[in-house]
């Protein structure tokens, strides 16, 4: 699987996307050729090579035409017109699709914020030439680039305050908070804006996974750079290209506490609860503890996500005062769920692949029983004839 990651230790930006997908190998020529299927005036764009604090980076830029733009009357637009522009345009289904959706999460975020209709809102920063541009293309790219996944860095958020046409405002600006609700972010030092609406928007379509650069074969590094000089680092998004076909990989938290001084038959009720809030795997380990105890370790495996409800939970429904989480990459193989026919009836089975071998074909156990339940027969009986179908 092609995989695409956002290393933005030094944020992201739109233009900083672009920089970094370009210098991936995606042609700005073809940009410019596909970019003009919105028939959007005023504008052209440029790349070249720039230096930040030693690194080499790609500068992508949107050159507006103040009096082409001006003339048209557009210097900025709502969200029903650009809908309008782009599904109008030539563009393909899936850019057309993607860059509707950015800028729909973006509409949504500024309607919170002013308390008005989504048809209503007109962008200013967003509406403008560059933004359009910044946000199409950057779907374009991508397109490009035959990317299947992408991930990212957790968001490092600036502070300080920005200028913007509705006044001035904290960093990370009310719209870019409300664009990156539940993805991680992480502090920094820096007090100038490090994300820009645009950016979180694009982040928030695109990324699946915020975490550290996964388990891949690396194909390709490019750097795109910001207009910012930081610092304490290069102002540049680094995206790193490459496959993970020999597996998937993702993410997850392991959520621990130690217990000692709770009623056992608690246990079985708190697991349940833990499983059904959307835990992905639980399990009860006993341990010696301080003062001669016996004791039990209550660990829960999760998405970074359900990190928060699921230790509420813990708190709430054991004696726990308090519990550890920590962050693990896992390694896993690609997995589908198939159906076979059986002389007891339709069977679901996992599969589990690395890349085109199958390594794992399991009969998932409750649809075994259902079977066996209907039959009035064993839950092995249904296994076996599962397994021997599949070699029928």
């Amino acid at each position: 699987m092609k995989l695409l990651y956002l290393d933005c230790f030094a944020g992201i930006s739109g233009d900083m996307l672009l920089g970094a997908l370009i210098d991936l190998g995606v042609s700005a020529d073809e940009l410019r050729s596909e970019l003009a299927k919105l028939r959007l005036p005023g504008y052209s764009i440029s790349t070249r090579r720039v230096e930040k604090q030693n690194i080499s980076a790609t500068k992508f830029d949107c050159i507006e035409t103040p009096h082409l733009v001006m003339k048209q009357g557009h210097s900025h637009r709502g969200y029903t017109e650009i809908a309008a522009m782009i599904t109008g345009s030539g563009l393909s289904d899936n850019v057309k699709r993607r860059a509707l959706s950015v800028f729909r999460r973006i509409g949504e975020a500024e309607a919170k914020i002013h308390g008005v209709p989504l048809e209503t809102i007109h962008f200013h920063e967003v509406g403008a030439v560059d933004s359009i541009v910044d946000i199409v293309g950057a779907c374009l790219a991508v397109e490009a680039l035959g990317v299947e996944d992408v991930q990212a860095l957790p968001v490092p958020l600036g502070s300080g305050f920005v200028e913007t046409a509705h006044g001035r405002f904290p960093v990370p600006a009310p719209a870019t908070l409300e664009l990156l609700r539940g993805i991680p972010t992480q502090p920094t030092g820096v007090t100038v804006e490090l994300v820009t609406p645009t950016g979180a928007a694009l982040l928030a379509e695109f990324c699946t996974q915020f975490g550290p650069v996964p388990a891949m074969k690396i194909d390709r590094i490019g750097y795109g750079a910001g207009s910012r000089d930081l610092e304490r680092s290069p102002n540049v998004l680094r995206a790193i290209l490459g496959d993970t076909t020999g597996g998937e990989s993702d993410v997850v938290n392991v959520v621990e506490t130690n217990i000692d001084d709770m009623n056992p038959q608690l246990f079985g009720d708190v697991l349940d609860r833990l499983l059904a809030a959307g835990a992905l795997d639980v399990w009860l380990t006993p341990v010696h503890m301080k003062k001669n105890r016996p004791g039990t370790v209550l660990a829960v495996l999760c998405e970074p996500k359900h990190t928060d409800a699921l230790t509420e939970l813990i708190l709430s429904h054991t004696t726990s005062f308090g519990v550890r989480v920590t962050t693990a990459q896992r390694r896993k193989l690609a997995r589908e769920f198939i159906k076979v026919p059986t002389p007891y009836g339709v069977i679901e089975v996992k599969v589990g692949r690395l890349g085109k071998r199958v390594l794992s074909w399991s009969p998932e156990f409750e649809s075994c029983k259902r079977a066996a339940t209907a039959h009035g027969v064993s839950i092995k009986e249904i296994q076996e004839a599962t397994v021997r179908s599949r070699h029928d």
